[in-house]
């Protein structure tokens, strides 16, 4: 299924708004672009950002606090998010109590 472009903007939009120290999930990015249900749609729509627009891709994780597959940031997203101030529980899993962002 192709997205329309309007949905990828917003998506871009709403990723570039995370402050540092937080995250988001691909669910709430797909809530606060107006797809309520779209998270996968949200992952592609990442895995497709531009590089010229750095966005800071590593503040979206699941919504389980777990991070995005090891191939996306080879293995940076963790180091990256730590020197951001995010914490993580015992289990590896980013404590989104504490650090997720509601947009």
């Amino acid at each position: 299924m192709n997205q329309s472009p309007n949905f990828e903007q917003r998506v871009y939009r709403v990723v570039q708004k995370i402050p540092r120290g937080k995250v988001v999930s691909y669910a709430m990015v797909a809530l606060l672009a107006g797809r309520m249900g779209a998270a996968r749609a949200v992952g592609r729509a990442m895995r497709d950002v531009p590089r010229e627009l750095k966005l800071p891709c590593h503040r979206v994780i699941k919504s389980d606090g777990t991070l995005a597959p090891a191939e996306i940031f080879m293995g940076r997203q963790r180091s990256m998010l730590k020197r951001e101030g995010v914490r993580f529980r015992k289990n590896g899993r980013v404590n989104m109590a504490q650090c997720e962002w509601e947009g």
